[in-house]
């Protein structure tokens, strides 16, 4: 049976170049809200987790002067994101770690490395077919990292005081707000992503820290909650996300 591989091809990005010719997901709007979105700029130590052709790590990099580790299951995708960090200016900060989240924590010798932001697109199908000769699919299911598996590598990985930012669609968001208690983490802040205006949320954008950092550890409802549209009824990106994402699209 052949092979069936995701529709990738090189991105240029306004200072950095993407090639995922050998991931199973390219380039995509989600990962490029996450990386211009998440609080970066004051972070000393930040996580990667799932980097793929390293698109998250690149967009840290260029937008804090700190440490980035970025951690990738797949070989295939690892050899892109050698060549991405390699390439960019900010090859001195970026660091590839080839393996599984959980393997490398139970591999790491106590006590374990604490980051001040951790980032991730993570795996999202819960339920469904999964071809295996389909890597977008293998990148995208839930198999390889499920939601409780995630949060607790990050509840893990996140020093007191840290923060972690994930983007996930609409369906899995009950899923995944459903394991945080257990985690003992919680949603700091929300941001409801539109695709067009006037249509309902399919994305989030969500901010997370400890419950024990939270002031008010009973009462995770203060979070806060925004909506960001991306492009208006004529198909044009609307203000709020130019001014989100014109440090990185060339043509903006």
């Amino acid at each position: 049976m052949p092979l069936t591989l995701a529709l990738t091809m090189p991105f240029t990005f306004k200072l950095f170049h993407i090639d995922d010719s050998h991931c199973g997901m390219p380039v995509s709007t989600d990962g490029v809200l996450l990386g211009a979105w998440a609080p970066l700029s004051q972070a000393q130590q930040i996580l990667d987790i799932g980097t793929g052709s390293g698109l998250l790590a690149l967009m840290a990099a260029q937008r804090s002067h700190g440490v980035i580790t970025a951690i990738e299951i797949d070989a295939n995708a690892a050899i892109d994101c050698r060549r991405n960090f390699a390439a960019s200016d900010w090859a001195a900060r970026l660091t590839l770690i080839n393996s599984d989240i959980r393997q490398w924590i139970d591999a790491t010798t106590s006590p374990l490395p604490q980051f001040d932001h951790i980032i991730c697109n993570p795996p999202y199908f819960e339920a469904g077919p999964l071809s295996q000769c389909d890597r977008r699919a293998q990148a995208r299911h839930t198999h390889r990292l499920d939601f409780a598996q995630l949060l607790n590598a990050i509840r893990q990985l996140l020093s007191s005081e840290g923060n972690a930012s994930i983007i996930l669609p609409q369906a899995s968001f009950a899923g995944f707000s459903a394991q945080l208690a257990q985690a003992q983490l919680a949603i700091i802040e929300q941001v409801d992503v539109s695709s067009v205006t006037g249509k309902a949320a399919h994305r989030h954008l969500l901010r997370l820290g400890h419950l024990a950092a939270l002031s008010d550890a009973k009462d995770t409802n203060t979070k806060s909650t925004t909506q960001l549209t991306i492009r208006d009824k004529n198909g044009a990106y609307t203000p709020e996300m130019v001014a989100l994402t014109q440090a990185f699209y060339l043509k903006l």
